[in-house]
């Protein structure tokens, strides 16, 4: 049986692309909408890290940086050992609409995964973009 190897979403954002980057590729941006501290190093090979105030931490590897157009990380698999050693890609991609900006995500390297973890995996990151995403909405609109 294969499986979905990729979660896509988009949305529309009504701000431009240098707000929407900044938001997406510092500390301060990914620190208050997707954690609740961050650091990076952006760059291609940089790492990052985003921590919550639960104890949870995430850890990732910068793999593409195309100032203000897309930003690429690989992050650990949601569900899998620490010390898995399997990733799955994020790439943002943004694109000027109008006034404001057209935001994908896109994860993909699920199809990597047996399935006694794939469904896990998988679902848990589908509802986690569909919330971080929103939030990513909320704190464009309140800065």
């Amino acid at each position: 049986m294969g499986f979905p190897d990729r979660i896509e979403r988009t949305v529309e954002v009504a701000h431009p692309p240098a707000t929407v980057w900044a938001a997406l590729t510092t500390a301060e941006g990914l620190g208050t909408w997707f954690g609740n501290e961050a650091t990076i190093d952006l760059r291609p090979g940089g790492s990052a890290r985003m921590t919550w105030t639960d104890g949870h931490a995430a850890d990732m590897r910068v793999e593409r940086v195309e100032e203000p157009a897309v930003f690429g990380f690989t992050w650990h698999i949601f569900g899998l050992p620490d010390e898995d050693p399997r990733r799955t890609y994020v790439e943002f991609t943004l694109e000027p609409v109008g006034t404001g900006t057209r935001l994908t995500v896109v994860e993909s390297g699920f199809a990597q995964l047996p399935e006694d973890t794939f469904r896990t995996a998988f679902d848990g990151n589908t509802k986690g973009w569909a919330s971080e995403l929103g939030e990513l909405v909320d704190y464009l609109d309140a800065a």
